[in-house]
């Protein structure tokens, strides 16, 4: 299920990502015609190298970019190789390495063997130009507190 983008220059500025060419579409890559809306295809380019501009910007749309990678320091140079750390996801059989990258990921969320799974308790929030501060959790009270302190000798 795919649901519409925002407008027209939102699906524009996902198009004119598309026709930059920085890959392989493999599949996707053109507006769905659902009674006028604003649909665009979900959309996997391959074949991508990391100074690509869908891989540095955020293209807000249902556009993925696939990476090949050979060892873990690759992929985390990578991931962190952008402005931006909303939001990572990673995908292996082998716990420890799942806790070892996300460690490593500078992303406010890592999800693992899963994608967009929120809870209320939980902090969200990105790194670097995805935001800062927290919403939800005791952490989103940050933003409204400011703290002060005080030193008192107790020789005076």
């Amino acid at each position: 299920m795919v649901g519409p983008l925002t407008g027209r220059r939102h699906l524009e500025n996902v198009e004119q990502y598309i026709a930059l060419d920085e890959g392989r579409v493999v599949t996707g890559g053109r507006r769905i015609d659902r009674n006028g809306g604003y649909f665009y295809a979900p959309t996997v380019i391959a074949d991508v190298s990391n100074d690509a501009r869908v891989v540095q910007e955020e293209v807000f749309g249902p556009v993925l970019t696939v990476q090949p990678f050979d060892t873990e320091d690759e992929v985390v140079a990578m991931a962190n190789g952008t402005r931006y750390g909303l939001a990572a996801g990673l995908h292996t059989r082998d716990v420890a390495r799942a806790h070892r990258v996300a460690a490593r990921l500078r992303s406010g969320i890592v999800w693992v063997n899963s994608w967009a799974v929120l809870d209320s308790a939980l902090p969200f929030g990105g790194y670097k130009q995805s935001g800062y501060g927290r919403e939800h959790g005791p952490e989103a009270m940050d933003g409204y507190l400011q703290t002060k302190s005080v030193f008192v000798p107790l020789d005076g």
